[in-house]
């Protein structure tokens, strides 16, 4: 089972490039909609202290938003991230 969760909303563009990303990388992940769930959304913004989506974290670790990811991957950081 994945330790990656990440937190979305529908028809976020964000969230599709992180989705996109993780999924180009091959990598599992379990994705928690806040848009149909507020309280879902609420235990976002206390465990990563932002609010906006996507927010991405490899267990209790918060690794960050779409903007984030895309650096760690540019500088070759998200692998050992997300492992």
């Amino acid at each position: 089972m994945s330790n990656i969760i990440i937190y979305t909303a529908p028809f976020c563009p964000y969230c599709s490039h992180a989705k996109y990303l993780l999924s180009r990388k091959k990598i599992n992940f379990i994705e928690i909609d806040v848009g149909k769930d507020p309280g879902k959304r609420r235990e976002m913004v206390q465990k990563s202290q932002q609010r906006t989506v996507p927010q991405i974290f490899n267990g209790n670790t918060h690794i960050g938003d779409c903007s984030e990811i895309y650096v760690f991957e540019s500088k070759g950081e998200l692998d050992a991230l997300l492992a």
